[in-house]
């Protein structure tokens, strides 16, 4: 903008391989004991909270970013045991592109989903350099044989274009759905003029969602582009939902004091605000279970209208507490 499981591949060998020392895979298995740990009827609870597009395709409300992983920061096991726990406990949506680490990111998504593609909703974009003559067809290609599979449930434009350009990306989109190679197709960083005018051009009703930066700490959205994506019927796709990398929210005393009452963490309170009206789709990026397992928490806390009025007053949209 802007990423689970246990269903592991023979640990000792990708230890081996990725020169994981013994702290290293000693902290890795504390974690599945540390944080918040959801047993399986905490997985099955919260595995019920998603969200409708409007084709009526249920999308998962919490699923994983992935911009920054397969970069390094994490030994590569590591983040790929971090994705398959977020899939265990219900984040099963994965948001990627071609362009995170030149197609790193993909690469490692591809070793997780795995034998279990079928669990997954996956999502990748194409970018606006990208598009010229089949360029959107090639990009595709280059994305599945990436990820290892042969659709995607979801694929998104990276940022917008001039409105001229909308016809020909939005048949693009149409050809690879015809073809089987998406299910579905959508944009990134639209406001609600750049909408309309894609709701103009022919099959561009047929856009899935629009992904944008929304947090507590940045609502711009609220007054226009997430209420005309309301009124359509339309869901909206949240990245950054913790803040981002340079304005993270998990260190907030108004969140940490909602936390406690709810025995969470700050970042799960964070992302059941993003969540909370059915209507948005919320992807944390974590290379870390012990954070993934965090995040997952969101999917079962209900908050309260004390909650709601609280939150309101410690950080208002746009225009004041909405």
């Amino acid at each position: 903008m802007i990423k689970h499981l246990l269903s592991r591949r023979q640990f000792n060998a990708s230890c081996a391989a990725f020169g994981l020392s013994l702290p290293t895979m000693s902290a890795m298995v504390a974690v599945k004991g540390s944080a918040r740990v959801l047993g399986t009827g905490a997985a099955s609870k919260t595995a019920g909270r998603t969200v409708k597009a409007p084709d009526g395709t249920t999308i998962p409300a919490l699923g994983q970013g992935s911009s920054h992983l397969g970069l390094g920061r994490h030994p590569p096991a590591v983040e790929e045991e971090a994705l398959r726990i977020g899939i265990s406990l219900g984040m099963t949506l994965i948001d990627t592109s071609g362009n995170y680490g030149n197609g790193r990111s993909e690469e490692l998504i591809s070793h997780v989903i795995a034998g279990q593609r079928d669990r997954i909703f996956l999502v990748s974009k194409v970018e606006p350099n990208q598009l010229s003559g089949d360029g959107i067809a090639r990009a595709c290609e280059a994305s599945l044989a990436r990820l290892g599979t042969d659709y995607l449930d979801l694929y998104l434009l990276h940022s917008p274009v001039p409105s001229t350009q909308f016809s020909g990306v939005v048949a693009g989109f149409e050809q690879l759905r015809t073809a089987g190679k998406i299910r579905a197709w959508g944009v990134s960083n639209f406001n609600s003029g750049q909408m309309e005018d894609l709701f103009r051009v022919p099959d561009g009703h047929r856009c899935a969602t629009n992904q944008v930066p929304y947090s507590l700490n940045y609502r711009h959205i609220e007054p226009a582009a997430l209420s005309w994506c309301k009124q359509h019927n339309m869901p909206v796709m949240a990245y950054s939902p913790l803040g981002g990398d340079n304005n993270l929210l998990v260190g907030d005393r108004t969140l940490a004091q909602i936390a406690a009452t709810h025995d969470c963490s700050a970042a799960a309170v964070a992302l059941a605000w993003v969540i909370r009206s059915g209507n948005v789709i919320a992807i944390p990026e974590s290379g870390s279970p012990a954070h993934v397992k965090e995040n997952a928490v969101a999917l079962s806390i209900a908050l309260t209208p004390r909650d709601l009025q609280t939150l309101d007053a410690a950080f208002p949209g746009p225009f004041g507490a909405t």
